[in-house]
């Protein structure tokens, strides 16, 4: 790491902390040559490979991106939107791996999105997973009628049992 200032190659580092997210470090170090303090941002990176084999950096905002277009005209808020993303990277990341295929973003997306919204589900799961028939949409229905409980959010399951 270079000083910002100075363009010293060695520093030391005077302390770290863990970032609110959990998933970066803080480091706060000084130049050994002009003595001045910077911070640095240290992340675990993760890459999503693509059916065409290039990899590119994971994106929170690519996955609201194409779970928004599913949630289009449904109570869905930008805020269930961002917890969705979170909740997809912290699954991917759980598994401990530095790359991870597409097809496995999508499958982290299905079940919470399932959990928050039963139409915005069968929207995206109708293209992730290339719905060609109305059986396919009618077996997806079964499966959600199936088990009610696990899919709708609290709020959501007192309205439907009125």
């Amino acid at each position: 790491m270079f000083c910002p200032f100075c363009r010293h190659a060695e520093s030391r580092v005077v302390d770290s902390r863990a970032t609110e997210d959990g998933y970066s470090i803080r480091r706060r170090r000084q130049c050994s040559s002009c003595g001045r303090r910077f911070t640095t941002i240290e992340t675990a990176s993760l890459s999503v490979v693509k059916r065409s084999g290039v990899a590119e950096p994971f994106s929170r905002s690519k996955i609201i991106s194409g779970v928004s277009k599913a949630c289009q005209g449904r109570p869905v808020s930008e805020d269930d939107l961002a917890m969705l993303a979170q909740e997809v990277e912290e699954t991917i990341r759980a598994e401990g791996r530095a790359e991870v295929d597409a097809h496995q973003v999508g499958l982290a997306i299905l079940r919470p999105l399932r959990r928050l919204d039963q139409v915005a589900y069968l929207r995206f799961a109708s293209v992730y997973q290339g719905f060609e028939t109305l059986e396919d949409f009618e077996d997806a229905i079964k499966a959600l009628r199936e088990n009610p409980e696990t899919t709708l959010p609290p709020h959501q399951r007192t309205l439907s049992a009125t």
